[in-house]
């Protein structure tokens, strides 16, 4: 046998038993940094129970109407009307045979339906696309002013008057629009006299009522200025709604199951319950965040105010369109919150303008600021992904908060002190041995989130993620990565 084949010491594989090894604790990818659970001021809640008290809205604020779209053909129940302020008073029976007389029109895009200065007498409900509204600058020039999607609707003031209108609207792509004519209107009024009066009434209770609130609907508050000597000094008086919305928590719950010979046997150097313990908590922490964004009651996408929502001006956002969401929550905007692959898309437009955004940090970690508000990672709001013209796009919201009670914003809702309490409004409490000797422990989150005026929270949607520059080009290019968003 050569001498370089004698075995001179023991094996390396063999020594290794002998030895400890050391490992790491569990690892679970899905832990995110959760900087909305850390950002948002949390209101301890007693009783479970957190009331916003608000001054009364004398006027109700413009909603989208609520519309169903099947096979291209677009419809709505007639009480659905009641979300556009001139026809929200009016008797059932009205309402039922206004909605009768809508009409479906399928318009192509670049398609002007209404011309400033002109009277069109025709009432708009977009049931898909999306229309941009022009008007003249002081300097003659169109200027965009707004953007208009699903749900929303143009044209009441026309519909009821002679007076021109203001604006140009025009379809920035293919619309499905519901349609309603003064000529129509006008022909129910005439069948029934008691309707037309009911009607022409309840017009002109909405514009005598839109002299007496202030933007946000609210009864004005009669002042007197100056230094005029022998003025009658006003009388008035603020009054709160009768209705203040009231917000329940919500909970999080799960049931972690331990067996005793695990924790007896295997419990160095790791304690295996409190590791079960340390991950399902990490996961209650997710759905947590995920809840506070897209629960249906409580979540900050659904809370949006639809005059609050704007939608994204060419798909990618851009700056002009963050501008705009600032221009909504412009009383001490805290943060904005988003996806990460929609804080991409947007560094991406700041690249291709030349302006790229400051950098801060965080919790120890960077992010993107835009007029000094930092754009927060969150993937809980989460893009919806579609195949298209051999690409797969996706499309996301970005939101915008206030935060505090102090500021009228957006708070987190807990309470603290529950029993078997291990961090506020977390609890873990032991449930007992079954006769196999599994231990079962309650792990319970309670939370929610309210908030407190509608200008606390806006909304950038229909944000497109999908969308690359080519430099080489003038023209966005999208980007086909082959498995989706």
């Amino acid at each position: 046998m050569s001498d370089n084949l004698i075995q001179r010491s023991v094996t390396t594989s063999v020594a290794r038993n002998l030895a400890n090894t050391t490992k790491t604790p569990p690892q679970l990818t899905s832990i995110t940094p959760r900087h909305l659970l850390n950002l948002l001021p949390w209101i301890h809640v007693e009783g479970g129970t957190y009331r916003v008290n608000r001054t009364k809205v004398e006027l109700q604020k413009a909603e989208r109407v609520e519309l169903s779209l099947a096979e291209g053909a677009a419809s709505f129940q007639p009480q659905a009307l009641r979300s556009i302020p001139l026809f929200a008073k009016l008797r059932d029976d009205l309402i039922d045979r206004i909605a009768e007389r809508f009409k479906t029109e399928e318009v192509t895009l670049g398609n002007t339906l209404v011309v400033e200065g002109e009277d069109r007498n025709k009432f708009f409900i977009i049931a898909q696309g999306q229309v941009e509204v022009l008007s003249k600058g002081v300097h003659g020039s169109d200027l965009r002013i707004a953007l208009l999607t699903e749900g929303e609707y143009f044209g009441e003031v026309e519909l009821v008057s002679d007076k021109p209108s203001d604006v140009t609207i025009r379809t920035i792509n293919p619309c499905i629009l519901l349609t309603l004519s003064r000529k129509d209107l006008d022909g129910l009024l005439t069948e029934n006299p008691a309707l037309e009066k009911e009607f022409r009434k309840a017009v002109d209770e909405h514009q005598e009522l839109l002299a007496t609130v202030n933007k946000y609907g609210e009864r004005n508050i009669d002042l007197v200025s100056g230094l005029a000597e022998n003025v009658i000094i006003p009388e008035t008086f603020v009054d709160y709604t009768d209705k203040p919305r009231e917000y329940s928590l919500s909970a999080v719950q799960t049931v972690v199951r331990v067996h005793t010979r695990v924790s007896d046997l295997y419990n160095n150097p790791y304690n295996q319950l409190e590791e079960q313990l340390r991950l399902t908590i990490e996961g209650i922490k997710e759905r947590q965040e995920w809840e506070l964004v897209n629960n249906k009651k409580f979540g900050l996408l659904h809370s949006v105010h639809p005059s609050m929502r704007i939608s994204a001006r060419y798909g990618a956002p851009t700056p002009d369109d963050l501008d705009e969401l600032l221009a909504l929550v412009w009383k001490k905007p805290a943060f904005f919150l988003a996806h990460p692959k929609a804080i991409a898309a947007f560094e991406r437009e700041c690249t291709w303008r030349g302006v790229p955004p400051v950098t801060t940090a965080i919790f120890g970690s960077p992010v993107v600021t835009w007029r000094g508000v930092p754009l927060v990672p969150s993937d809980k709001l989460e893009v919806k992904s579609r195949f298209a013209h051999n690409q797969w796009l996706g499309t996301t919201s970005i939101l915008l908060l206030r935060v505090g009670e102090e500021d009228q914003g957006v708070v987190g809702l807990h309470q603290q002190g529950i029993p078997g309490e291990i961090s506020p409004s977390l609890s873990a409490r032991l449930m007992g041995l079954d006769n196999l000797g599994v231990a079962s422990y309650l792990l319970s989150l309670y939370f929610s989130a309210a908030v407190l005026t509608d200008d606390a929270i806006g909304a950038l949607e229909n944000v497109e993620v999908g969308y690359y520059h080519n430099y080489e080009h003038s023209a966005p290019v999208a980007f086909n990565s082959g498995s989706g968003i």
